[in-house]
This record gives C-alpha cells, sequence and structure tokens, in this order.
C-alpha cells in the first residue's frame, strides 16, 4: 500500500474515510506545508479542520492516552471538549451523551438519545451499545450542533464519532500494562503488519480490572462492591491491490463483569446541594443485591472502489448485545415502616434490575462521493437500520431471605428506518465555499409492553397488566446551509443554518405502573457562526463558534419523581444559545498547552407543561399546580426551566513539559484540568438534586527512551480528591452517587516497529 503526502489535502483536494484507511493515513494529525494540522471526518471525507463549517473538537494522541489512565471507562471524555457531557446510572455501561445541554435523562434500555454515537462509520443506537470500550484509538470527533443531513435521525444535538487505528502495511506493535489504587490493573496490546502484498492484520485488545474497594456495613448478601473486570478485542483485515477496490473487514467484541452503580441514601444534607459530612467513598449500607454484565459482539465490513472522479463506498454494520443489570436503588437498608431506620431512614425498599437477553442491530449505508471535480464536489447516498430487541424489568423483596423477585414486566421493540441523502460543494470564489445538504427519513416501529408480576400486589394493584401495543411512523426532511470563507491563509470563518430530527420513542415500564407513554417527534433548527485559525506562524490554533438553536416538540423524560417510573413528555419550546473556543498551541519543542472553554445556556418554555417533582424529601423550587379550587394537584411547572445535566460553564485544559537527556531520551510532565459549573438532575430543581462546581486535576510523570520505542510514567487522576454529587435519585429518599475517587498509579509501554 501507497504511503501518500497530506501536503495534498487543501480545501479542493479531499478523500474519503475509507481512503484514508486505505492509504495507511491517520485521520487525526498530517502536515500540510510546514504546519502539523489536525485532519476531521465530520463530513465522511478527510478534510482539515480549518475547513469544515461545523463546530468540532477534537481528542487523540497523547491527550487520549494521558485522559484513559486508571481504568476509566468512556466517561472520560466527559467535559474534556466543549459542550460535551457524559454521565451514567448505570455505572460503566448505558453512557447517557449530551452536547449544548441536549440529552436524555432516561435510564430505561430503551432510551432514545439525541446525540448519535459512531464508532468506526457505525452508529450505536441501544445506550449499551454506546458503552463498547475505547482502545487502540486514533481519535475522538465530536460534532456540536445538528447532523441531520449526513448522519440523520437522533443528531439534533450532535455527534461522537471514535475511529480506531486502521490496518498499515508495515510492522507495528505495542504493549502496555498499569497498577494503580484498588489493584486496578490495565492492559492494551497491539500487534500490526502485512501478510503479504494485497492483506495486512491489524489485531487489538484490552483487559480493565479492579477489585472490590467499598465495604458493606450492612448484613447483606455481599461484603464487598466497587469492582470489575473489563475486555475488549478487535481484528481489523485490510485487503489493497493497488487497484480500484479497497475493503477493510472488522470483527469485535467486549464484555464487563463487575458492580452497577452504587447508590448512597440521604447522601444529601436537606435543603442544600451539600454532601453529609459523614460521607465515606469506600463504605455502603446496603441489603440489595448489586452486579452488572455485559456481553457484546460486532462486524463491519467497508468496501471503496475508485471510479475515477467518483469513489463508490458501502458499510455494512451488524451489533449484538446483552446486559444485565441489578442494584441497591434506594441505596440503603430496611424500611421505616418496619421500624428500621438504621443508618438512615429508608422510606419503603428498592432493589430492581433491568435486562436486554435479546438484541440485534444491522445497519447498510452505501454513498457515491465525487474526487475533485473542479468547482463542484457532491455526495449521495443511501441509509438502512434494522434493530430489534427485548427488555426484562425485575424487582425483588430486599426485605425477605434471599431477596426474591417479586415483580417483572417486559418491553419489545421493532425499529426499521432508511433515509437517503445528499450534500454539495461549491467553490464559488478562491475563497469562498458554499454548502448545501438534504436529507430524507423514515422511521417504523412497532412497541409491546407488559406486566406479568407487580411488586405492588399487596396494595391490590393487578399482577398482570394487559399487553399493550404501540406504533408509528415518522417521516422527516433534513437539511443545512453553510459558508465558508478564508479570510486568509491562516483565518477561516463560517456560518451555518441546520436542523434535524428526533424519531418518535416509547416509554413503557410497567412495573410500578400501567401507562405507556409516546413522545412526538423533536425538531431542531440550530444557527452557527464562527472563526478558526491558526497563530505563531503555524503553531497555535483556534476555534470559536457562536451558537443558537429552537428546539419544538422536544423529548424529555420525566424521571422518578413519587410515581416511580419513567414518563416522556413533549416540551413545545426550548431554546439555547452560547459558544465554544478551543485552542493549541506549541510554545517549543518542549512546551505544548491546549484549553477549551463553552457556555451554554437553556430553557424549557412551555408554561403548559407540569410534571411529578420527588416524594424522597427534597425541597422544590418550582412553582405547584393547582386545580380549579386552589388545591394543590402534585404536579409543579418547569416553563423557564434548565436541562437537566446542562452546566453553564464547562472548561478543560492540558500542559505538557519536557526535558532532554543526555542520552537522546526524556522526561515529561503532562497535566490535564476539568472544571464544570453547577448542574440541575431532574427537570424540576429542588435544592438538594443538583450539583455544586466539579474540579478535577490529573497529572502524569515519565521518562520516554531515547528511540520513542519505551515509556515508563507515574499517574494520578482527580489528585486533589474533588467529591461532587453526579447524579441523584429522587422517588424514596435523598439518595445520590459521585464521582470517581483518586487514582495513583504507573504504567509501561513498549512499542515495536
Amino acid at each position: 500500500m501507497k504511503k501518500s503526502n497530506l501536503n495534498q489535502i487543501t480545501r479542493a483536494s479531499l478523500l474519503t474515510t475509507a481512503s484514508v484507511a486505505a492509504l495507511g493515513l491517520t485521520a487525526a494529525h498530517a502536515q500540510v506545508g510546514d504546519r502539523d494540522t489536525i485532519i476531521v471526518t465530520a463530513q465522511k471525507r478527510a478534510e482539515n479542520i480549518k475547513d469544515v463549517p461545523v463546530s468540532v473538537g477534537t481528542v487523540g494522541g497523547e491527550e487520549l492516552d494521558v485522559l484513559q489512565s486508571a481504568g476509566v471507562d468512556v466517561r472520560f471524555l466527559s467535559a474534556r471538549v466543549p459542550s460535551l457531557q457524559i454521565e451514567s446510572s448505570f455505572g460503566r455501561t448505558f453512557p447517557r451523551f449530551y452536547i449544548r445541554g441536549l440529552g436524555n435523562t432516561d435510564f430505561d434500555l430503551n432510551a432514545s438519545q439525541p446525540v448519535s454515537f459512531v464508532y468506526d462509520d457505525i452508529v450505536l443506537e441501544n445506550p449499551v451499545l454506546k458503552g463498547l470500550p475505547l482502545f487502540d484509538i486514533e481519535q475522538v470527533e465530536v460534532l456540536r450542533g445538528p447532523q441531520g443531513t449526513l448522519f440523520g435521525r437522533n443528531t439534533p444535538a450532535g455527534v461522537v464519532k471514535v475511529a480506531s487505528a486502521k490496518p498499515t502495511d508495515e510492522f507495528e506493535a505495542y504493549a502496555s500494562a498499569s497498577w494503580a489504587r484498588f489493584n486496578t490493573v490495565g492492559t492494551e496490546a497491539m500487534i500490526n503488519g502485512p501478510l503479504n502484498d494485497q492483506w495486512s492484520l491489524r489485531l487489538s485488545g484490552t483487559y480493565l480490572h479492579r477489585d472490590d474497594w467499598v465495604d458493606n456495613l450492612a448484613d447483606g448478601p455481599e461484603d464487598e462492591l466497587g469492582g470489575y473486570d473489563d475486555f475488549g478485542w478487535r481484528a481489523q483485515l485490510l485487503y489493497d491491490n493497488e487497484g480500484p477496490l479497497t475493503a477493510l473487514f472488522n470483527v469485535h467484541g467486549w464484555g464487563s463483569d463487575g458492580t452497577a452503580r452504587l447508590f448512597r441514601a440521604n447522601i444529601i444534607q436537606p435543603g442544600t446541594d451539600n454532601i453529609q459530612p459523614a460521607f465515606n467513598r469506600d463504605e455502603v449500607f446496603y441489603d440489595g443485591v448489586n452486579k452488572q454484565k455485559v456481553r457484546g459482539y460486532g462486524a463491519t465490513m467497508t468496501l471503496d472502489y475508485d471510479l475515477g472522479n467518483h469513489t463508490l463506498t458501502s458499510i455494512t454494520g451488524w451489533k449484538d448485545v446483552e446486559v444485565f443489570s441489578r442494584g441497591d436503588i434506594d441505596g440503603g437498608f430496611g424500611a421505616s415502616f418496619i421500624g428500621n431506620d438504621v443508618p438512615s431512614p429508608i422510606p419503603f425498599t428498592a432493589e430492581s434490575a433491568d435486562g436486554l437477553p435479546e438484541h440485534e442491530q444491522i445497519t447498510q449505508e452505501i454513498r457515491l462521493t465525487s474526487n475533485d471535480l473542479g468547482a463542484v464536489d457532491y455526495m449521495v447516498g443511501f441509509f438502512y437500520f434494522d434493530e430489534s430487541f427485548e427488555i426484562d424489568s425485575f424487582n425483588f423483596d430486599s426485605l425477605a431471605p434471599g431477596n426474591p423477585q417479586n415483580g417483572y414486566a417486559f418491553q419489545s421493540q421493532d425499529t426499521q428506518a432508511w433515509a437517503l441523502f445528499g450534500n454539495v460543494n461549491y467553490e464559488a470564489t478562491e475563497k469562498l465555499t458554499l454548502q448545501a445538504g438534504l436529507r430524507y427519513s423514515n422511521d417504523e416501529k412497532d412497541f409491546s409492553a407488559e406486566r406479568v408480576q407487580s411488586p405492588l400486589a399487596f396494595l391490590g394493584v393487578p399482577n398482570v397488566a394487559q399487553p399493550a401495543d404501540r406504533s408509528s411512523d415518522d417521516d422527516f426532511v433534513s437539511w443545512d446551509v453553510s459558508a465558508t470563507y478564508a479570510v486568509n491563509d491562516d483565518t477561516s470563518v463560517f456560518g451555518r443554518v441546520a436542523t434535524g430530527h428526533r424519531a418518535p420513542a416509547f416509554q413503557g415500564r410497567l412495573l410500578f405502573g400501567d401507562v405507556i407513554t409516546e413522545a412526538e417527534t423533536e425538531e431542531i433548527i440550530s444557527y452557527e457562526a464562527g472563526v478558526k485559525g491558526d497563530f505563531a506562524e503555524g503553531r497555535g490554533s483556534y476555534s470559536l463558534t457562536g451558537f443558537a438553536y429552537e428546539i419544538s416538540d422536544q423529548q424529555l423524560t420525566a424521571v422518578g419523581g413519587g410515581a416511580n417510573f419513567n414518563q416522556l413528555v413533549n416540551a413545545d419550546t426550548t431554546n439555547g444559545y452560547g459558544f465554544e473556543l478551543e485552542t493549541r498551541y506549541a510554545a517549543s519543542e518542549n512546551a505544548a498547552f491546549t484549553a477549551g472553554l463553552s457556555y451554554n445556556n437553556t430553557e424549557i418554555d412551555d408554561p403548559d407543561l407540569f410534571i411529578q417533582p420527588c416524594d424522597g424529601g427534597c425541597t422544590v423550587l418550582d412553582p405547584a399546580q393547582v386545580d380549579s379550587t386552589g388545591a394543590p394537584t402534585g404536579l409543579v411547572s418547569i416553563d423557564g426551566n434548565d436541562l437537566p445535566h446542562a452546566p453553564e460553564i464547562i472548561a478543560n485544559a492540558t500542559a505538557r513539559f519536557s526535558q532532554p537527556l543526555p542520552n537522546g531520551g526524556q522526561t515529561f510532565v503532562f497535566t490535564d484540568v476539568v472544571y464544570e459549573s453547577d448542574k440541575n438532575f431532574f427537570l424540576y430543581e429542588s435544592a438538594e438534586f443538583q450539583s455544586d462546581d466539579l474540579l478535577e486535576v490529573g497529572v502524569r510523570i515519565g521518562y520516554v527512551s531515547p528511540d520513542g520505542d519505551m515509556e515508563v510514567a507515574a499517574f494520578g487522576r482527580n489528585i486533589f480528591n474533588d467529591e461532587s454529587l453526579r447524579g441523584g435519585i429522587d422517588f424514596n429518599n435523598l439518595t445520590g452517587f459521585v464521582n470517581e475517587p483518586p487514582v495513583f498509579g504507573f504504567e509501561i509501554k513498549k512499542s515495536y516497529n
């Protein structure tokens, strides 16, 4: 296979994503002239980030390796890119993504999210798929704002796009091992090379382990909690005979065994968002079972055929995942109604589990891309999506010997969607490029839910809820228009107007209720403008984007509350505005810096939308709804509230300093900081269910050998022991969960080439 000089990548010379892999290039960085330029595939072509009329944030290279220290999952990306949030009440599976304040707090395994997660060009729809481990990764791109034209359904907030490193025709390999606090062990390995003149193979894998480190002080089913065993593997085979056809085959699998999210009963001080002074991260008081298991498999085939002036690309994907997650949701021991208030009052027990016993997703994309036709370039394509799954929901009696099952309900859903899309770039002048895109989407769902065992039978609730079926059929047209103007060789400005939509969704958790709720189609229109450029003779780069958006019929989930089940609602209008600023600067060969900052203001505008607030002793700050007699209905207005998990300020920074040694090696220090302002956990506002500011600092100190093939480093994550609430459970007591504890360790990595 050929090596290519990316000096050839200019505003008019573009490569498809598959071509980048086939040429053995990275989609992360390339030498363009005398400058180290970030190359992104935000528009399904390899382009200089400065020429893309989209707000794009990237994480790659050493920064990616450092942030993944200490056995973290995909949530390590949270706040590492401006306007990006990731959280989870499931723990190491089921991450929930938010961009510019838009996300979904729903914990149901059928939850629809407005941020699409694309891994190796395959959209991962089910939230459990989005917990697939990141290893041997080339680059992460965060596309902010609606991406409804090229990426389609369920992308009104944006896309998180992950690209694994691809096979090349040169031998290379690496192996790394780390050890840290709590006997946290991390290993990763890769081997790559040619099999013959036409085929190259890349094998990579990871294994992560942590001991149980949280003591259960109650006489419960488990004495210790908090540990996990995660693994992932990937085999990629690349075919290239220097002819028109290149083919990339990818098979992979992953899994996790360990503890689900640890909830902490009454962790919050009443009337405040402060954590109780007596709280101890390494202790719980549980009478319930807490465990989690995930197994997943997938395969991808990418075919790229060079037709000369055009490239025909086919991407076929298959995914299958199973999960079972059980937790002590009330976060404590006993129940007040039996006179047991130790260590703190729990009104009633809550021990439940969710499982995904059956799941399959199939996707197919075919697109035709023009190759540097001159003033006009375009792309047209077809996309097909098919997904089916079943969901089990269980409840257990924590007060009975053996914690027996006392509730069961299930859901099933089949989804078929397809789309036609296209976009065109027109180089109107040497400096001005215009772009427009259009996509027609069709989405059909068939949903069913049933309860066969009620945990509230002792209160007279029927064991059986009659089967309920729902269906939807939605058509939508997305579009975007943009313009990019090259002010000079260093600076470009852009403007963009884009639309997107989220398909109708169903919520049918019948374990504690008899209602299936449906959310209608969500639509967004977004306006943004920005400037991107280089400074200091190409040693620095920056990007500044301002934006505003309006959402019609935003799909929101009323989670928990006194009803203890999820309900979908549509907000009439939601408005948001803000900005993102990112900069990189290489001050010298031995000092480099990055910084990011975002501001997001969100507001729900719907005077007629009322929801049920907490039933766990919290201080509700929203106005109560009253009936015609003036009596409270038990609901509150959320008109004017911020969206949940939408901090106004996200800031991050990294700094790397190195010192050359006489033997040709170097020592280095890499430090990173992330800050989030306070945020609300639910649609309603309360004094308790919100977070204070988060400030986490990491550091890595190490040595690199003269030829760069070995690195030895010590590291620390959250080194100043920031202790912040990350979420809550509001239907029982003031239950919450917190961020990761400080972790210190060391790592060694050996490379071969």
